[in-house]
């Protein structure tokens, strides 16, 4: 029973409020969807709440449209304040999986 709670209130948090837009690096412009920011927040090694944690503070930034730039910063920011060696870990996750050198 606690896990069917647990499972509605993840739905909430990664159901889009507005039909956002994500601008990606190339320019092309792709919905937002808050459950590719928790599946890469964990990935590095937080928690599920954290990583829910996370995508509804970008969730209550984003207006109509966001960059994945200012994204990554939000997710790099909150990572900081609330985990910093996740912070490093997404670093290190960017440059050996994603292939960025920023």
């Amino acid at each position: 029973m606690a896990e069917d709670k647990k499972m509605a209130e993840a739905k909430k948090v990664a159901e889009p409020v507005v039909k956002a837009q994500v601008i990606k690096k190339d320019g092309r412009m792709e919905e937002f969807i808050p459950e590719k920011i928790i599946v890469s927040i964990i990935k590095v090694g937080a928690t599920a709440d954290l990583a829910r944690q996370i995508a509804k503070d970008i969730q209550s930034k984003v207006k109509d449209k966001i960059s994945t730039a200012e994204i990554r910063k939000i997710v790099l920011e909150d990572l900081r304040k609330s985990k910093p060696l996740l912070e490093q870990d997404w670093l290190i996750y960017e440059r050996v999986v994603k292939k960025k050198t920023r």
